[in-house]
This record gives C-alpha cells, sequence and structure tokens, in this order.
C-alpha cells in the first residue's frame, strides 16, 4: 500500500525536483499539494506546481494556495538572493506553458487538517519552505497536532546555516512558525543542512536528463543547470547543488536513508542568535521525544534512486522538438 503524501512547496527549483520525486516514487501517493511563499510568492509557486503537474502527467493532483507571510509580517517580498538561486520565475527561467488547472478554493489548512482526520498516520505531510501554513494548521486543529506526520526540510544543528552562520532559510523566514511547530507537534522528522548538504547533485546528472530528449528532461536539466550555477557562486566549496527538498521526499519514501537523533526542538526567536535551531533544554530530560534530527545519509543511494526515478518519470514526457536542447 503506498503512502500517502502532501507536500507544501514554495515552488523554487529544489522543490521541483521534490515534487517530481514524489511523482516518480511508487512507494507513495501524492494526494494534494500545498502552495507556501519564501523562494517566490505564493502565486508563482502554485503557478508552478500546477504547471510541472501537467507538464509530468498529474493534472489531477489538486493545488491549494496557503498563507502568503510569515507570522510576525504584514507582507512578503522575494529576497535579492532567493531570486539569484531560482531565477525571477522560480525555476531557473526555464519555460513551462501556463497550466490549464487553477488552484482550489479551499484553504491550505482546512485541506491539511481534514486530511489529517481522515487519513491520520496513512499520511506524511512534507513541507519544504517556511513553516507559517503548517502552524496554522496545528492551531486550527489539536488533532492535527496530535497525530500529523511531519517531514520537514529545514534548519541546521551541526553545521552553520545558509542565510546567517546560525539559520537556515526556511526557518528564518518564520521562526516563530517553525517554533510552534517543533514545540507542539507531535511526530516531526528534520531534514536539515546536516544532511542536505552532503547530497549534491552535478551537470554530470543534468546531462543526462538532457540526453532523453524529451520536453520533461530539457526542464530538469536547465532549471537544474540554472541551480548548480548559483552554487559555484554562494558555495563553490561544494562542487555541486545541495538536494535539500527532495531528500524530505525520499525520506518519506524510504526512511532507511537517513540515520537520526530523537530530541525535542525549537527555535531562537529572540536576540543574536534569533532563527537558529537547537534542542529545546526545557525538555532535554523529557522521556517523550517529539522530533527525530536527521544527522547521516546514504548519499550514494540516494543520488542513485533519485536519479532512477526523475529520469524515468522525464522520459515518459513527450519528445523535445528539433532544435532544442
Amino acid at each position: 500500500m503506498r503512502t500517502k503524501i502532501i507536500l507544501d512547496l514554495d515552488t523554487g527549483i529544489d522543490d521541483t525536483l521534490a515534487l517530481t520525486y514524489a511523482l516518480g516514487s511508487p512507494e507513495l501517493e501524492l494526494i494534494g499539494v500545498t502552495g507556501t511563499y519564501g523562494n517566490v510568492t505564493v502565486d508563482t509557486g502554485v503557478r508552478n506546481s500546477l504547471a510541472i503537474l501537467e507538464l509530468f502527467g498529474y493534472p489531477e493532483v489538486p493545488v491549494y494556495p496557503g498563507i502568503t507571510q510569515a507570522r510576525a509580517k504584514e507582507s512578503f517580498e522575494v529576497l535579492e538572493i532567493s531570486e539569484f538561486i531560482h531565477g525571477h520565475n522560480g525555476i531557473g527561467e526555464a519555460s513551462l506553458p501556463e497550466p490549464t488547472a487553477s488552484a482550489r478554493t479551499e484553504s491550505a489548512v482546512e485541506f491539511l487538517v481534514d486530511s489529517v482526520r481522515a487519513y491520520g498516520d496513512e499520511l506524511i505531510i512534507v513541507p519544504t519552505g517556511p513553516s507559517t501554513t503548517i502552524a496554522a494548521a496545528i492551531e486550527a486543529d489539536p488533532y492535527f497536532a496530535a497525530h500529523a506526520r511531519i517531514i520537514m526540510m529545514g534548519g541546521a544543528v551541526s553545521v552553520p546555516g545558509n542565510v546567517l552562520p546560525w539559520a537556515e532559510a526556511n526557518i528564518n523566514q518564520d521562526p516563530e512558525a517553525a517554533d510552534l511547530v517543533f514545540r507542539q507537534a507531535q511526530d516531526v522528522t528534520m531534514i536539515g543542512l546536516d544532511v542536505t548538504l552532503q547530497t549534491l547533485l552535478t551537470t554530470k546528472q543534468t546531462q543526462i536528463w538532457r540526453d532523453l530528449g524529451t520536453v520533461g528532461g530539457h526542464f530538469l536539466a536547465t532549471a537544474a543547470d540554472y541551480y548548480i550555477k548559483a552554487y559555484e557562486v554562494t558555495s563553490p566549496h561544494l562542487g555541486g547543488c545541495g538536494l535539500h527538498d527532495p531528500l524530505a521526499v525520499a525520506v518519506a519514501a524510504d526512511p532507511s536513508l537517513v540515520t537520526c537523533l530523537a530530541t525535542n526542538l525549537k527555535v531562537d526567536l529572540s536576540g543574536p542568535t534569533r532563527g537558529r535551531t537547537i534542542a529545546d533544554e526545557s525538555r532535554l530530560n523529557s522521556s517523550v521525544k517529539t522530533a527525530q534530527v536527521a544527522l547521516e545519509v546514504d548519499q550514494e543511494r540516494f543520488l542513485e534512486e533519485f536519479m532512477a526515478r526523475l529520469s524515468t518519470l522525464a522520459a515518459a514526457t513527450p519528445a523535445l522538438e528539433r532544435g532544442l536542447n
């Protein structure tokens, strides 16, 4: 039986790779996508998600717009560094036709709450952007906090952050929301920079997609190559781009890919380390651990599965028009 999954995406490039990983995973049944802000605005992210679902043959998957800004903010504007990494359109300036489907009118919070009540532990929620909508679902329904299984991309505990020495981007976008999730949700697995920076994609792999000669392969290669070039500027020591969001989806399909430490987490909300993810000192001795922090990853097996699943998905899309590469 396949595990039902909901992705909460701010659909930039690594979210795109996470979405396609979910579509290409036989263990997973994607029942919906919720849209958040972060790499892009909610509207842009929802548009990208709808277009990607149509490109890869899954137009029936519903997409729900989520909350448009952080809990402590009154508005949201895409950061300059986010636009540099993901491009103005969020997908590395790769071209996709406008989707024919529209976002659902039901709110993302309502969809999340209803889905956890309907499916219980048969469902995994994978947030890959700020935790704003997930926190709102926790506040909306105590049942959600008690029963939601969450595998989130965000945070860093054993390595520096990627926007500040102590802060990872998703947590830093809305520290209050992430802190609420860590303190109140009862089943959270954190897939942070500790493991995602060990999972690197290079142009050698993206050329495999380009060589497929399909629309899907061309799209994935174009978007990922843009991401890799950004990493050559921001993190030249890595030698590739981190597969942050796809790893969180991969763990939903195969938890054995990572080794975790059980703990209780919090986020610093004030002072010079605002946005830092760290163990909650007030719950260090609690016998109940509500979080699992991934600290080791089977890099080789993950990358092999990642390439196989996305390549198979992309190979099934229409052939590219002659003259394009």
